[in-house]
């Protein structure tokens, strides 16, 4: 069921849901979660259940103001507080020292906790009546079946789920992507998973250099949304080059293939008149925002046009590219 989130009875009937232990489709700034009381550690295996999700596999944890910190984070380092000023409410999530009392389940287990405070007036809105309710902190993954594509409307978290599921309805996300991860359980800040905050607005406002990993890194707690495969759309994701994605086009359309392919490229693509039909092209966002922004709900389109194959142009090797790079790159990982 999808209620109006802009209306106060919605807020209340999600909040008391929340208080009840059961799910919610809650709209954020960066994509739709799949909520529950992270407290209530029963609550939070639905949350697992209903995804597929490995128990493992750590949750984040909402609050509603950076005070709700302190009920879940044993310890928060300097450059931790610096960030939580400058970018809270908003799309960043910090992994930090986790009160053994609190949130074992939405944390998979671990002696971190993933924190984020959203900005997104509904999900504030909803946290902020749910704390009233004795609620203090909502874990909320992405509302979709595990490793598929994130939802960015409330229809796809439907298309998900059905009509079983509350769902609140706050239009579409404003950023498109999940948060910027950072690990603030040691001595320096390191970026576990890029977003659209950069590294370089990260070190500027914690004062310290943020730590961005080449390989995977051993020592780092686990965290959303780093599995080498995820993001993935029913169709299969192929990045190239703009050079080889017109090759690639003129081969596909020399070939007469009988499968269709969705094309989504910043550079204008020559398809020949005799393979439009087969050859979909869709025009991609100029710029990092708007492609964050459409993202996952032009894989979703492609998939319900039932293409076989998407080809994406590859984003620029810039650090404000780096969040769509990382999704797109994970679609594009077959699953082992």
């Amino acid at each position: 069921m999808i209620l109006d989130g802009q209306l106060p009875q919605s807020i209340t009937a999600a909040a008391q849901a929340l208080q009840r232990g059961e799910l919610l489709g809650l709209p954020t700034e960066t994509v739709y979660g799949l909520a529950a009381d992270a407290g209530n550690d029963a609550a939070v295996a639905k949350i697992f259940e209903a995804k597929g999700r490995p128990a493992n596999h750590p949750l984040i944890v909402h609050v509603a103001s950076a005070q709700g910190v302190q009920r879940f984070a044993s310890h928060v380092p300097d450059f931790a507080q610096k960030l939580i000023d400058a970018f809270w409410p908003g799309p960043l999530t910090l992994i930090l020292p986790r009160r053994p009392e609190v949130a074992a389940v939405a944390a998979g287990g671990q002696n971190s906790v993933g924190l984020r405070c959203p900005s997104h007036p509904v999900a504030h809105a909803v946290l902020q009546r749910a704390e009233a309710l004795g609620v203090f902190g909502v874990a909320a993954p992405s509302a979709n079946l595990f490793g598929r594509v994130s939802p960015t409307t409330a229809a796809h978290v439907a298309g998900e789920f059905g009509d079983g599921l509350l769902i609140l309805d706050g239009g579409a996300c404003d950023v498109g992507i999940e948060s910027t991860i950072v690990d603030c359980t040691r001595a320096a800040p390191v970026l576990l998973r890029p977003g659209v905050i950069t590294p370089q607005q990260l070190s500027e406002a914690s004062g310290v250099t943020v730590i961005t990993p080449n390989e995977p890194d051993a020592d780092a707690p686990r965290a959303p949304g780093t599995l080498e495969s995820h993001y993935a759309p029913m169709a299969k994701v192929q990045l190239m080059s703009a050079v080889d994605l017109q090759k690639a086009i003129d081969d596909c359309a020399k070939a007469a293939a009988h499968t269709t392919v969705a094309v989504w490229s910043r550079s204008s693509m020559q398809v020949p008149d005799s393979s439009v039909h087969q050859i979909k092209c869709q025009s991609m966002p100029a710029t990092a925002q708007d492609c964050a922004h459409q993202l996952f709900a032009q894989l979703r389109s492609f998939d319900a046009q039932g293409v076989a194959h998407i080809w994406v142009e590859s984003p620029p090797q810039t650090p404000e590219w780096d969040g769509v790079r990382d999704r797109l790159t994970r679609a594009a990982t077959p699953t082992r």
